[in-house]
């Protein structure tokens, strides 16, 4: 299929919704969901965080929130996707897999290896204290038997090469199930950059027959890859959880708005948007 599926990132994970456009309860998701719907995409790629006053700018695994928040959008956006993030740091899984044993998304993001996360200032200094996002083979190996369980495709994340070669070994040992679907991940500081250029050199690594998509994070730069990732063939995602900037520069409202412009770069490399049913039949399976 030679149209593109949209993905809208709809939130971040610690993004003060104090100070950005961030959804954080079910009604501000639901909306936000909808807007983006309405602009073209059709998979959710869903954040939660804490429901409590005060308290929007962090997570939670909560499986009742997290519920009353999948079941917003799902009634705002008739046939969506969603897709469940599943990040932690640390071995303790229990909240992201009760989260996707209660909900059932239809996708959830398989964080396919390990990165330092690191950031620095323009003064020389760390932005945050340097950390691990661990994913060792065994964290991998429990993610992935739930979501087989409970018949959720995964979208394999990779933040540099050797996370993108690993898939097909994964593959290989029987922990990933053909199609598969790979997300390449630009733009983290200590990660792949945000280099169209880059695209040409990862298509020779993908595993065979992968369905693939840019998620690219930064600026107003963000859209020269995302005109590469069109150009090749590529799905297209973005929201605030990416990106706070139009293509002009300016700041977006939210992610209706991204969408958008996400939308008609698509249509100008001659790639029509895939509708949520079309999204449905070649993902979920």
């Amino acid at each position: 299929m030679n149209k593109a599926i949209v993905t809208c990132s709809l939130t971040g994970v610690l993004t003060d919704p104090q100070q950005h456009p961030v959804p954080v309860t079910a009604a501000e998701m639901a909306a936000s969901a909808r807007d983006a719907y309405n602009a073209g995409a059709s998979i959710m790629h869903v954040h939660f965080r804490d429901q409590r006053p005060g308290k929007g700018h962090l997570p939670t695994w909560d499986p009742e929130a997290v519920d009353e928040i999948a079941q917003a959008i799902r009634a705002a956006c008739p046939g969506v996707i969603l897709n469940f993030s599943t990040g932690t740091v640390g071995p303790d899984i229990a909240g992201p897999l009760a989260c996707l044993a209660r909900s059932k998304p239809e996708m959830a993001a398989m964080n396919a290896g390990s990165l330092n996360y690191l950031k620095t200032t323009s003064k020389g200094e760390w932005a945050w204290k340097p950390m691990l996002f661990d994913n060792p083979v065994e964290k991998i190996e429990a993610y992935l038997a739930a979501m087989h369980e409970h018949s959720i495709v995964p979208e394999c994340e990779c933040f540099d090469v050797g996370i993108l070669r690993s898939i097909g070994m994964f593959r290989q040992v029987g922990l990933l199930r053909d199609p598969l679907h790979v997300s390449l991940v630009m733009g983290v500081a200590s990660g792949m950059p945000a280099d169209p250029d880059l695209l040409q050199v990862l298509m020779k690594y993908l595993p065979q027959g992968a369905r693939w998509q840019g998620i690219v994070i930064g600026r107003e730069e963000v859209w020269r890859v995302h005109r590469t990732v069109a150009e090749l063939g590529g799905d297209l995602r973005t929201g605030v959880e990416d990106t706070f900037y139009l293509p002009d520069g300016t700041r977006t409202t939210g992610n209706g708005p991204l969408i958008d412009a996400i939308v008609a770069l698509a249509r100008e490399c001659g790639r029509e948007i895939a509708s949520p049913a079309e999204a449905r039949a070649a993902i979920v399976h």
